[in-house]
């Protein structure tokens, strides 16, 4: 009995030091990661939108929307964060639209844990650059082994066409719900 009391004394004391520590470096680590968080944003912006000199940040319905202007001060589009379901876990990412919401004007993913080596390539130049000057009406397809041939398609990866069609859908559903909540 007196070496039951004992453990459970010596755990209750580890849990206690171990959770203030947690907490101790959340309190530390949250802001510079929320800090970094904002960088990202503001670079994947400026890496959407070349010609963009400044943008303001509101919140439609949920929805991260910045309206970004270029050099000039006029208005160059829209920049949204758009997020959902990928093969291996979730998507994140930062695209553009035109004035007229009906081209994207450029896409960055931000964040990806699909497959290395396959469903990864979603990350790459290569892949993200199908998305500029893309059409949104009707929706955005992808196609799988061949060229794209219509204004609002992508080339899927080989071997990973659920991460392309993923970023096909959540791009679609966003821009969706955008045209509604901004128009």
């Amino acid at each position: 009995m007196r070496n039951t009391t004992k453990m459970i004394g010596v755990l209750t004391v580890v849990g206690i030091v171990s959770g203030a520590a947690l907490v101790l470096m959340y309190s530390y680590a949250n802001p510079l990661i929320e800090k970094n968080k904002k960088n990202e944003i503001k670079k994947a912006i400026f890496k959407i939108f070349p010609e963009g000199k400044s943008y303001t940040s509101e919140t439609v319905d949920g929805v991260n929307v910045f309206r970004v202007k270029n050099n000039k001060g006029s208005f160059a589009g829209y920049a949204f964060l758009a997020e959902g379901n990928g093969y291996q876990g979730t998507i994140e990412m930062m695209a553009g639209l035109n004035p007229g919401m009906d081209t994207i004007v450029g896409l960055a993913i931000l964040e990806s844990q699909e497959t290395p080596g396959l469903g990864q390539e979603i990350t790459t130049d290569k892949f993200t650059s199908q998305f500029r000057a893309l059409k949104v009406d009707p929706e955005i397809t992808y196609v799988k082994n061949v060229k794209p041939s219509n204004p609002n398609e992508i080339q899927a990866i080989t071997g990973a066409t659920i991460s392309s069609r993923a970023v096909c859908e959540i791009l679609n559903d966003t821009i969706k719900d955008l045209k509604n909540k901004l128009k």
